[in-house]
């Protein structure tokens, strides 16, 4: 049997059957994140005066503290055997997106550069098992349903607002989180990479969605392949 079915009463929200497992790991690595980034301002703040508007400036860090609670959220509904809303679905693709843009343009771009975060381990939490597990959840678990591509629209709204305030920033109080911000480095130079990180949140957003409309959760199948066996 699939884990969410279509409650008969209210047909906006679905109702789920999962085994408690699943949101005992959910709520195990939202903790973990949520201690990797407690550990980072703790560890900030024992070597300099930390000012909360830079540190959750930082795309990374917002968009671990988003995914976590969207984690935590759901495991809750889960655990309690609450119907899930019909936005939490929408939303954890945003999340998803928002954490695979995360690991990408960290490894691709800031490995290594100064000023990031000096915890080895909060760092690898933050910049490469979350972003990897919040993939997989996706993948492998049957709590999500077929989305429409009109989600991509929900999925941009937060990376360009964060866009436009951190440039907004960088033209006043001259911060800026990422060295390829900076408008020191020209605005072409800020736009392409602006450019860059709305693709490819467009991009794996419709990979996302294409994945619900046309590819079964990875629990699914094995539980078909089990029955199979049986």
């Amino acid at each position: 049997m699939t884990a969410a079915i279509r409650s008969g009463t209210n047909p906006g929200v679905l109702r789920l059957q999962n085994p408690p497992t699943r949101a005992v790991v959910r709520v195990t690595v939202a903790a973990v994140v949520l201690l990797a980034v407690l550990s980072t301002f703790l560890d900030t703040a024992s070597r300099t005066a930390v000012n909360p508007f830079n540190f959750f400036g930082f795309f990374t860090i917002q968009c671990n503290l988003l995914a976590a609670a969207v984690l935590l959220i759901v495991a809750v509904l889960h655990l309690r055997s609450v119907a899930e809303p019909e936005w939490v679905v929408p939303v954890r693709a945003a999340v998803t997106t928002y954490m695979f843009v995360v690991g990408v343009v960290y490894n691709l771009l800031l490995a290594g550069l100064p000023g990031g975060v000096d915890l080895a381990w909060s760092n690898w939490v933050m910049h490469v098992a979350f972003p990897i597990y919040a993939v997989l959840d996706w993948l492998v678990t049957a709590d999500r349903r077929r989305l429409s591509y009109r989600v991509l629209r929900l999925i941009l709204i937060y990376p360009l607002v964060w866009v436009v305030v951190v440039l907004v920033r960088g033209a006043t109080d001259g911060w800026v989180p990422y060295p390829f911000l900076d408008p020191a480095s020209g605005y072409a130079s800020v736009l392409l990479y602006v450019l860059l990180i709305a693709a490819t949140c467009t991009g794996f957003g419709a990979l996302l969605i294409l994945a619900s409309r046309h590819v079964a959760p990875l629990a699914e199948l094995f539980g078909r392949v089990r029955r199979g066996r049986s």
